[in-house]
């Protein structure tokens, strides 16, 4: 018989081997399911996503919500290989004038996550546009008064505390929350503020609940450094959007003050040359800024400086990265377009940063654009199969 100090370390040595064990099923579980660990306590595991875009946010009419996306279109993406979704949210469309819920738009909501929930896919409901803030407000007309009004700031808090009570019973590794699309602040800092006290609002009621935070300014790579996040909270997820190099990505794009410009594009390489830039500028001054990037030489290098801040800044704080927005209308050259796409997915593969096209359905979608009215096409089996590997029969 074995002496009692003897069995113990027996014990605890066999208990060590069970839990490497699992630790190793685990990880082959995940690898051979396609999936990676999630990086937060709460096991929320995304790596590619789509936004459906065009729904509950910016809603153009363009067809009838109740057939725009449906459980078939979910299925869908899950089959062709991304593993979720980015739900943007507006305030028009989910509170009316005197700030009452719409319920038949909560009542989408709550079908989309269902529909992910039933075919294995994740959700991010994102609020993408509020009542004070838009995110294109200077080439809209509009005035963002969350930065000054304290009304509006708590209004934007009242949001959340209804989202919070109507969606905290989903599990935490389905859904998570972002808490404002694109932040245009003057002072990185009043975006802070805003974020402190939006995620303690949060936290009340879903301490587990994993919350995702965009950069400052069109949450750009280079801000994200910018960001103040709480040290003792890991169910974060850091975001940041790319749309550089403007020029190409939005070329002709009618919402944008450089639309004017008929003359060509590239990638990879400069988009326009200098002279093509000396033009605009002197024709509009204030594309100076907009358009500076555009002379540069654009390839894979050059994406992923771009990445970089964001990347480094998400590593030293051991949270996960995600673009939730990426995209380049179909105006450009087709094989431009996809080598674009090509060049700058391998960026955020090789340093695992999760990723959400933009879009589904719209100009920047997975499906063939014919213009406004007819909406979509065919389904672009080229394009998807740069994005997720899969093409589709």
């Amino acid at each position: 018989m074995k002496p009692r100090s003897t069995i113990a370390r027996m014990t605890r040595h066999l208990f060590a081997i069970i839990a490497l064990i699992g630790i190793a099923t685990t990880s082959i579980e995940a690898e051979t399911s396609g999936k990676k660990a999630p990086l937060n306590p709460s096991g929320f595991a995304i790596q590619r996503g789509i936004n459906l875009s065009h729904w509950l946010s910016q809603d153009f009419g363009w067809s009838p919500r109740e057939t725009f996306i449906t459980e078939n279109d979910i299925q869908y993406l899950a089959g062709i290989g991304y593993d979720h979704v980015r739900l943007p949210l507006d305030e028009k469309e989910m509170w009316d004038a005197e700030g009452n819920p719409i319920e038949a738009s909560f009542a989408y909501v709550e079908k989309a996550i269902e529909w992910c929930q039933a075919h294995d896919l994740r959700i991010v409901v994102d609020l993408h546009t509020i009542n004070a803030h838009h995110f294109n407000a200077a080439n809209e007309g509009l005035e963002n008064t969350l930065w000054t009004d304290p009304a509006a700031q708590e209004g934007f808090f009242d949001l959340w505390r209804d989202l919070s009570a109507r969606l905290h019973h989903y599990p935490v590794d389905l859904v998570a929350y972002e808490i404002m699309n694109e932040p245009v602040a003057e002072d990185h800092e009043d975006w802070n503020r805003l974020v402190e006290t939006a995620l303690k609002t949060i936290r009340e009621l879903e301490p587990d609940r994993v919350i995702v935070i965009g950069a400052n300014m069109w949450q750009i790579p280079v801000n994200v450094p910018k960001l103040r996040i709480p040290e003792n909270d890991k169910n974060i997820i850091l975001s940041t959007h790319v749309y550089a190099p403007l020029a190409f990505t939005h070329y002709k794009a009618n919402w944008t003050p450089f639309q004017v410009y008929e003359g060509p594009v590239s990638y990879p390489g400069a988009p326009i040359t200098q002279e093509v830039y000396d033009a605009l500028v002197a024709e509009n001054p204030a594309l100076a800024d907009l358009l500076n990037n555009a002379r540069e030489d654009w390839g894979p290098e050059r994406l992923a400086a771009e990445f970089a801040p964001a990347i480094e800044h998400a590593r030293k704080l051991g949270l996960q990265l995600y673009c939730g927005e990426f995209g380049c209308l179909p105006t450009v050259p087709r094989e431009q377009r996809l080598a674009y796409y090509r060049d700058l997915l391998k960026v955020l593969e090789d340093n695992d940063v999760a990723w959400a096209n933009w879009e589904y359905k719209g100009d920047f979608g997975i499906f063939e654009w014919h213009s406004e009215i007819t909406s979509i096409g065919a389904p672009d089996l080229d394009m998807i199969e740069v994005l997720t590997g899969t093409r589709p029969q």
